[in-house]
């Protein structure tokens, strides 16, 4: 089955999203063909982001090879998503891998979903639940910190600087450094199977 035929097998049917939408796409490469996965890796990115909407992407290499990459992009809404996926362009970057790419498997998420999703795991999300105490039990100490000591050194600051200085930290460090730590340590919590 060609990259494409794959690709377009598994688009699952939902519901349009307004929250940023994250894509997780799980390929393996041939062997020795790497370098040649990573030139059309740029070549496929730096076409989505031209995209209205496009909002980041990476690539997480494996540890080991013949093991799968995974390939991660965002975009600002599912309608920004299925513009970018349902292009022609992205049809035809697709079409040039498939002799050395095989797509093994896709998940999207968004919301909270996003700071819970790890890459190569196909389990549903966790309920939002225990998502939610999850996130509860990391923003909790940020909040505090961030009200002892940050917040006094610019408290004569405009309200939309005290605002945006606020948010966007506490943001970045649950984004970045967080909740990719509360994942880890609260796994067997999030993911027992029912």
């Amino acid at each position: 089955m060609t990259l494409m035929a794959h690709i377009r097998g598994t688009q699952p049917d939902h519901a349009p999203s307004h929250e940023p939408v994250t894509v997780t796409v799980a390929r393996r490469v041939a062997p020795g063909r790497e370098h040649e996965f990573e030139d059309w890796y740029d070549g496929i990115i730096g076409a989505a982001c031209r995209y209205s909407g496009f909002l980041g992407a990476g690539i997480l290499r494996p540890n080991d090879a013949g093991q799968d990459w995974h390939v991660v992009y965002r975009f600002a809404d599912d309608d920004s998503l299925q513009a970018w996926e349902r292009s022609e362009e992205r049809a035809e970057w697709l079409g040039r891998a498939d002799e050395f790419v095989e797509e093994t498997g896709v998940r999207r998420v968004s919301g909270l979903e996003t700071w819970f999703a790890m890459p190569g795991r196909t389990a549903p999300a966790p309920p939002r639940w225990k998502m939610a105490l999850v996130t509860l039990l990391a923003i909790v100490p940020l909040v505090l910190l961030m009200n002892l000591f940050v917040l006094p050194l610019i408290a004569g600051w405009a309200l939309i600087l005290r605002v945006l200085v606020f948010s966007g930290t506490l943001t970045g460090l649950m984004t970045w450094v967080v909740m990719p730590r509360m994942t880890r340590l609260f796994r067997g919590f999030l993911y027992r199977r029912r």
